[in-house]
């Protein structure tokens, strides 16, 4: 009687687990790994990646979580960030000097003027509209970065190695397309088809044309022997 009830409780847990994987697999789909090189097969950082669905419907769509772009030795930390639309993204000055950050793109435009270190409560800027912004600061002409504003939750951007995950997409067919900022018209619109499978990996890469890109000399700074700049 002892054994038939053991035997009984170990096929029940295990029943109990069975459908906790299935259910699991069913809302967890499949990572979709990706690779982006130049054309000399150097890895390409910054590169932003996005898989727009095709056959799915996304459901219980979260409110993206705010972003934070930070300000420090006169740079944008970081140089290229990747948000969903709807993002709200604030820039803090963690610099010893003031900023005037702004951007004339079409996506979105805004300004944000002149303030000290420390300040960032009122600096929130909510990007609803889908594009590339560029952003600048009115002070220190070099400072430059790009928004890279999305319609689809699943995206990611390269490491220094070219490599990225976009984790925990849902079973169906995607558009998988890369975007860099230096990327050449003979790049543009790079799309593969993707089918992605409840556990199973997809890998896919990419080959891009990057452009030379123009940047403003960088002011002379104190350490630097030219005297302080603002």
């Amino acid at each position: 009687m002892k054994n038939n009830k053991y035997f009984i409780t170990i096929s029940v847990i295990t029943i109990y687990f069975f459908f906790v994987l299935v259910l699991v697999s069913c809302c967890y789909g499949a990572n979709i790994k990706a690779f982006i090189t130049d054309e000399e097969g150097k890895p390409v950082e910054d590169a932003v990646v996005t898989a727009t669905p095709v056959s799915v419907t996304i459901k219980d769509l979260k409110k993206p979580s705010d972003v934070v772009i930070d300000q420090v030795d006169k740079e944008f930390i970081a140089f290229v960030t990747p948000v969903q639309v709807g993002t709200t993204v604030t820039f803090p000055n963690d610099d010893k000097i003031r900023h005037h950050v702004y951007s004339f793109s079409s996506a979105k435009q805004f300004e944000i003027p002149l303030y000290p270190p420390g300040v960032d409560a009122n600096n929130k800027v909510l990007f609803d509209k889908p594009g590339v912004v560029v952003v600048g600061c009115n002070i220190h002409d070099w400072m430059k970065a790009y928004i890279y504003v999305v319609e689809t939750p699943y995206f990611a951007k390269s490491d220094s190695k070219g490599k990225m995950i976009i984790n925990n997409v849902p079973e169906g067919k995607y558009d998988v397309a890369v975007w860099h900022p230096a990327m050449g018209p003979k790049s543009q619109g790079q799309t593969l088809n993707v089918s992605v499978a409840n556990g199973n990996d997809d890998d896919v890469k990419f080959t891009v044309h990057l452009t030379q890109q123009w940047h403003s000399r960088r002011g002379p700074t104190l350490e630097g022997g030219g005297g302080l700049y603002r």
